[in-house]
């Protein structure tokens, strides 16, 4: 599983750091996943190697702009460049209101249907070949989700012994059952993927938050996964002059919460357009994670735009290289 950050700022863009959007994937950048999609995000996305012709699906956390004031525009250059496949947009219903007022406004029109999926169903559930998407309601000024992807259909192992001992010799039904497809003998028998095949590895499953003032809201999400992906608009002393209206967390918070959960991964992101990235700036954003680091000690990583991350089938997360 890989993600790449598009935009990393909170409200504002910065010179370094543009809002919010993340493209995820599970093998290579066909099929992919973005969520959220704050405005300048098809600038960014042509520096990537992800394409809006194979964008699968979108989930939106929140109605906030610099969630959503990108989709205008990447939705009808997707047009113009020719895209015929549907695509799924998981969002709160305001968006969609928003995506139909633009499109009638501006003399605009797609060349493909959009599936406005209600991110606020009570049994909210997606998926497709490649993952199982669940959410979280988080805590934030407007309705905000948090989105649970965890990967499906897990590469599986023949148990040829057992096929043996059966008397099932090896052919063209050892591949389906290996594929998880059922099996209709000549004879009549029918052989279950599920009885002569397992799946040797634990599913791999990341968080990706929205905007959040009470991390503790994704504790029993949390059980079981390897990386957590969250807001730290500020570092907790900011936070306190700010106040409590904006309702975002601050570094110490998402970073105590990561600690009592034993999550194995933390990566922050969603910072104040306050923290400077030059050297001698100030405030300056290495202390979102110097404060994070006095209260996790897990792996903590501070998200960058355009960084990429992949998470191995061991669990490890680290940052990768696709210059």
């Amino acid at each position: 599983m890989e993600f790449t950050f598009l935009g990393t700022s909170a409200g504002t863009p910065t010179r370094s750091r543009n809002v919010t959007s993340l493209a995820l994937c599970l093998s290579g950048p066909k099929p992919w996943y973005l969520v959220d999609c704050g405005e300048g995000t098809q600038h960014q996305l042509m520096r990537t190697r992800y394409s809006v012709m194979q964008l699968r699906a979108m989930f939106i956390t929140h109605i906030h702009g610099d969630h959503i004031f990108g989709l205008p525009g990447l939705l009808t250059s997707a047009s113009m460049l020719g895209r015929t496949e549907p695509l799924d947009i998981i969002a709160p219903p305001q968006v969609r209101r928003f995506i139909d007022a633009v499109i009638e406004n501006s003399d605009s029109s797609l060349s493909y249907p959009l599936n406005f999926i209600n991110s606020e169903a009570p049994d909210f559930y997606w998926q497709d070949g490649h993952l199982g998407v669940t959410n979280v309601a988080l805590s934030h000024r407007v309705p905000c989700r948090a989105y649970v992807f965890t990967e499906r259909n897990l590469e599986r192992q023949l148990q040829k012994e057992k096929l043996v001992a059966d008397g099932i010799e090896p052919g063209p039904q050892w591949g389906d059952l290996q594929k998880g497809k059922d099996v209709l003998l000549d004879d009549g028998r029918l052989l279950r993927s599920d009885d002569y095949t397992h799946i040797p590895r634990t599913a791999r499953k990341i968080i990706v938050g929205g905007d959040n003032d009470t991390p503790e809201l994704l504790k029993n999400a949390c059980q079981g996964t390897h990386v957590l992906i969250h807001e730290a608009t500020y570092t907790q002393d900011v936070a306190d002059r700010v106040g409590p209206w904006p309702q975002h967390s601050s570094a110490q918070q998402v970073a105590r919460f990561a600690q009592a959960t034993k999550l194995p991964n933390l990566v922050l992101t969603h910072f104040s357009s306050r923290y400077q990235s030059a050297p001698g700036g100030t405030p300056h954003i290495n202390q979102l994670a110097a404060e994070a680091l006095q209260h996790y000690t897990g792996h903590l990583f501070l998200a960058r735009d355009f960084d990429t991350y992949r998470l191995e089938k061991d669990f490890q997360l680290h940052k990768v290289d696709h210059s």
